[in-house]
């Protein structure tokens, strides 16, 4: 045989190898079946496009997508402060594919008044912070979430978490090397100290010379929980991983969340969070003499729509626009008497001025000069477009009582040089519900050291008023991991989404909550951002209240649009519930506080270590309120 017959008999017999390889590997995947019931199905069908039905039918059959690549990025917030944005991009049908990204919001507060060093340390503080998170993700959580399954939430939570614990584990060695070297400095310079003191006098204190004390012992302020720097990788991460789970699931993020907490069971109906929205940012410098509140909030009646609560809260807002004009362009308002209980204007005092600014948190800045100004604002601006507050409207005050004490004298200044202990502010309190019962929440009335005097305000008003922690729940996704955290007795607690937060935590915890009978309540920090991923967490986890701010700014409006898609796709699924406004009548005997280990499982290996810092317990609530309980 020639040399050319030979070579192409020889490629012949390995193209014949080739087509039963084919033929076997096809076979084994079963595509000749597959491909044979595609054809019959849609040929009576007779779709327009034959290509798309024939490529979404096998899609029915490719492998689920992974994570192939996280990407952080430096980005800025609402108010111009850096923080972190991160991206999820999954191997999908053999490519890369961005499937969503959120941005988190910041965890550091506003301060009204801060010293340019402060603020200028707060500065770095928060740039060393996001650099570092934006290196944890685009180096070691890239590489240990990749081949992950973004449906696989708990998975990923337990891989961020103990990458947490490992960086805290750091740190502390960190600092433990440090103090060592910073003691063995201060012990050589003592011992050469102490001999030039031997031969130096102590100094008495002149006679008749006054030492500021404080006026009466008061539980002092714990310390302040230091946040590792870099933390926001964990919680970017953990909500981005969420999102692309929804995405990849082909569902919206707050059914995802509900699935994920009910243990992939779909809840029938779902309630809307009932929102809380900023009218009033008090502003607590001269010549503003009220210090004690910080916002002044509407929540709309449960029998409206969420579209109708917001549009008579925008009609109440115009109004008291209306209302804070300068002097000379509007007559003195005029109040008329509630049903419920009356306040009566005795021409004291004048409506507050606004300064003209609109605040971070998107709500008009205005200075009041006592307690009941801005109340009375709200109830002559009802009265004057035919509401009724308390009926068509109720109120809600975030005291931020924490950020008016004087440790100096053991008291809040409620008022520019009136200052009141924490009893006086309980008696304070209760008068002022009595006097105005259309205020069915106070957010932060005392600070979360006064416990006796939540003790005693939860007694007094918690069958008519919500009263919650949101300071004192600063810290509150640590309850997972830290048995030491507590806090006082309240009728519920704000959760914020930010720092080393998890997804899986937040649903863990909400249901601990939930079986505690304390209300939930999702709150934006003041830090925040356009990410909308807040609302859909607060409808997933069936939070009752939810607090995003005032309507005049983008980052916080694009928040209350989401929670009107939820609503609208909620009710044209006709799964949507109706709120309902229940408050708990708290025993008046203190309960015994209940442990954290006996109401939450045991720390996991991706706990954080106990830190020392002091922290927030939840304290035991009756499981039904006695019959003949008193109120104080």
């Amino acid at each position: 045989m020639e040399p050319g017959g030979r070579q192409q008999q020889q490629q012949q017999r390995r193209l014949q190898g080739l087509r039963r390889e084919a033929a076997e590997y096809y076979r084994g995947h079963r595509v000749p079946q597959r491909m044979e019931e595609a054809l019959n199905s849609l040929f009576t069908l007779r779709p327009a496009d034959l290509y798309g039905e024939l490529a979404n039918y096998f899609s029915k059959f490719s492998r689920a997508p992974v994570i192939c690549k996280l990407v952080g990025r430096k980005v800025l917030d609402g108010v111009g402060q850096p923080t972190l944005e991160v991206e999820i991009y999954c191997t999908v049908k053999n490519y890369e594919k961005r499937i969503c990204s959120t941005v988190m919001s910041s965890h550091s507060q506003i301060s009204e008044n801060a010293l340019p060093d402060t603020a200028e340390a707060d500065e770095r503080e928060r740039n060393d912070s996001v650099n570092t998170a934006v290196e944890w993700v685009n180096e070691s959580l890239n590489t240990m979430l990749r081949d992950l399954k973004p449906t696989d939430q708990c998975k990923v939570d337990k891989v961020l978490g103990e990458y947490f614990r490992k960086k805290v584990e750091e740190k502390k060695e960190i600092q433990n090397q440090e103090g060592e070297e910073t003691e063995d400095t201060l012990a050589l310079t003592s011992s050469t100290a102490s001999t030039t003191a031997l031969s130096g006098k102590k100094k008495a204190a002149k006679p008749g010379k006054k030492v500021a004390v404080a006026e009466r012992t008061i539980p002092p302020a714990e310390p302040i929980e230091s946040v590792l720097c870099g933390s926001l990788a964990i919680g970017g991460t953990s909500l981005a991983i969420a999102k692309a789970g929804a995405t990849i699931s082909h569902i919206p993020l707050y059914l995802h969340i509900a699935l994920l907490k009910h243990d992939q069971d779909s809840p029938k109906e779902m309630t809307l969070p009932l929102p809380m929205v900023t009218l009033l940012n008090c502003e607590k410098i001269s010549p503003a003499k009220l210090k004690l509140v910080k916002e002044v909030m509407l929540i709309p009646p449960v029998q409206l729509s969420l579209r109708q609560g917001i549009e008579r809260v925008l009609v109440i807002q115009k109004e008291i626009m209306r209302l804070l004009d300068p002097p000379g362009k509007v007559p003195s308002p005029q109040l008329a008497d509630s049903k419920k209980g009356k306040a009566h204007n005795r021409g004291k005092k004048a409506p507050p001025q606004a300064l003209k600014r609109i605040s971070h948190l998107g709500c008009l800045i205005t200075g009041c000069d006592n307690l009941e100004q801005p109340l009375l604002l709200m109830q002559t601006a009802c009265n004057n477009i035919g509401l009724e507050l308390g009926t068509d409207m109720h109120l809600a005050i975030n005291c931020a009582a924490h950020e008016v004490m004087d440790y100096v004298k053991g008291k809040y200044e409620v008022l520019t040089g009136t200052f009141k202990n924490p009893d006086e502010m309980v008696d304070m309190y209760v008068e002022l519900i009595n006097k105005f019962p259309f205020i069915i929440a106070l957010i932060d009335p005392l600070r979360k050291e006064d416990r006796q005097q939540w003790n005693n305000l939860c007694c007094a008003l918690g069958s008519k008023c919500y009263l919650i922690a949101e300071d004192a729940a600063k810290y509150i996704s640590q309850l997972k991991t830290d048995e030491n955290i507590n806090i006082p007795m309240c009728s519920g607690v704000v959760l914020k989404y930010i720092n080393q937060t998890k997804v899986s935590d937040l649903i863990e915890l909400t249901g601990h909550l939930d079986g505690q009978r304390h209300i939930t309540m999702l709150g934006s920090p003041d830090g925040e951002s356009s990410d909308d991923s807040l609302v859909d967490l607060a409808v997933g986890l069936g939070a009752r209240f939810i607090k995003l701010g005032g309507l005049s700014r983008g980052e916080r409006v694009t928040k209350y649009n989401r929670l009107l898609a939820i609503e609208e796709e909620l009710a044209k699924n006709r799964t949507l519930r109706e709120a309902n406004l229940e408050f708990i009548a708290f025993a008046e005997e203190p309960q015994p506080e209940k442990q954290l280990s006996d109401v939450l499982p045991p720390p996991k290996q991706d706990s954080l270590p106990p830190h020392s810092q002091p922290a927030l317990q939840v304290r035991s609530l009756p499981a039904q309120p006695p019959e003949n309980s008193t109120l104080t």
